[in-house]
């Protein structure tokens, strides 16, 4: 039989122990701080596919325009607001200010 002093100092390492993975678990770098991390990084990872896509979808725009004269022409029409010398424009609507 093991004497009561040997008992009661297993009984309070366990005790110390617990005390301490509980504090640890429930601190500022525990459990809550690990989900909190693991949901921004899913975030992350959803913004860098939307991104993903995004950039695919621009080369893939490049890529048109530089394949195609036409396309090319009309996206200079459109971001530039030019017209061929024949071409007649309308504006309908009110004027900028």
């Amino acid at each position: 039989m093991k004497p009561p002093f040997a008992r009661f100092a297993y009984i309070a390492a366990l005790l110390v122990v617990s005390v301490y993975a509980f504090v640890t678990l429930r601190g500022p770098r525990g459990v809550p701080a690990v989900i909190q991390k693991q949901t921004l990084i899913q975030e992350m990872e959803k913004r860098n596919q939307k991104l993903h896509e995004e950039i695919e979808r621009k080369k893939e725009h490049i890529r048109r325009i530089t394949d195609n004269p036409a396309e090319q022409e009309l996206e200079i029409q459109n971001r530039l607001k030019l017209v061929h010398p024949n071409d007649k424009v309308y504006i309908i609507g009110q004027p900028a200010k």
